[in-house]
């Protein structure tokens, strides 16, 4: 199995597009008022839907090398400054305009890999 997209929903579709676009991704589906998908400059996608309820509940995961250098290039407000996690990743955190939390972060092979992970026998 493999992830293809994340999708989450907003209210206000030129809102969101403003907002993903500074976050640095590049928008590769128009489809206003209701959707747009998003690629990553390695290739993932992302994208937005319209929805009808308020308030985000969604968190989505961007790594980067170098979380520091990122978010001081971002002009967006962050809600966490970036900070060294007991899980061994380094994170900051903002939020879209519709409350949908966004996770700035740096694991390297602790995403996948952490000195705890539980070996399977599958």
């Amino acid at each position: 199995m493999k992830l293809n997209q994340v999708t989450v929903g907003v209210q206000d579709y030129d809102a969101a597009v403003s907002f993903y676009t500074k976050l640095g991704l590049r928008q590769i589906v128009y489809a206003p008022p209701h959707y747009a998908r998003f690629e990553t400059p390695s290739g993932e996608t992302f994208s937005i839907e319209l929805a009808k309820e308020t308030g985000g509940s969604t968190i989505v995961y961007f790594e980067v090398e170098d979380v520091d250098a990122f978010v001081a290039r971002l002009d967006l407000t962050l809600t966490q400054e970036p900070v060294d996690q007991s899980w061994l990743w380094r994170e900051a955190r903002l939020a879209d305009p519709f409350g949908n939390q966004i996770c700035i972060y740096h694991a390297g092979q602790n995403r996948r890999f952490p000195p705890w992970r539980v070996d399977t026998k599958d």
